[in-house]
C-alpha cells in the first residue's frame, strides 16, 4: 500500500510540504495578529505573512526541496515575480470569493475567512510556480 503512495507523490512534493509548515506556522500567525491585534487592513496583513514567509520560503525551497544550485540574480527575481502573481490571484480571487459568498458577514469574519482560503489557494499556485518557473532545473527547460 506505502509503495503506490511513494510512485504517486514525488520526494519534491513531501519537501515543499515541509517547507511550506514552516512557513505557514510562522506566516499565519504575523497575519493574524496584524490583522486581529494591530488592526492593520487586509491587504498589510496577508502582504506581512508572504513577505516573511517568502523570504525563508525562498532560501528553504532553493536549496532543500529543489537543490537549486544556480547562483543569479535571475532566479530571485522569478521567484519573486511568482510569488506576487501567485500572492495577487490567491488572495484577491479569495477576497473577491468570500465577499460574495458571505456578504450577511460582518467585515473581519469576511476578511479572516478569506485570508484562509487565500493561503490554501496560493500554497498550490506557489508549488507549480516555484517547481515550474522559479527553480526550474536547466534540464528540464
Amino acid at each position: 500500500m506505502l509503495g503506490r503512495w511513494k510512485e504517486k507523490i514525488d520526494i519534491t512534493f513531501i519537501k515543499f510540504v515541509i517547507v511550506g509548515v514552516i512557513n505557514t506556522l510562522v506566516g499565519t500567525a504575523v497575519m493574524f495578529i496584524a490583522y486581529n491585534v494591530f488592526h492593520l487592513s487586509y491587504w498589510i496583513s496577508s502582504a506581512a505573512n508572504y513577505i516573511i514567509g517568502s523570504i525563508c520560503s525562498y532560501f528553504l525551497n532553493k536549496h532543500f526541496t529543489f537543490q537549486n544550485k544556480e547562483k543569479s540574480l535571475k532566479i530571485v527575481v522569478k521567484f519573486i515575480i511568482n510569488i506576487t502573481i501567485c500572492y495577487l490571484i490567491a488572495y484577491g480571487g479569495a477576497k473577491r470569493l468570500i465577499l460574495w459568498l458571505l456578504s450577511d458577514l460582518p467585515q473581519n469574519w469576511q476578511d479572516n475567512i478569506a485570508m484562509v482560503c487565500g493561503m490554501g489557494l496560493f500554497v498550490i499556485l506557489n508549488y507549480f510556480g516555484q517547481r515550474f518557473f522559479a527553480f526550474k532545473k536547466k534540464e528540464e527547460a
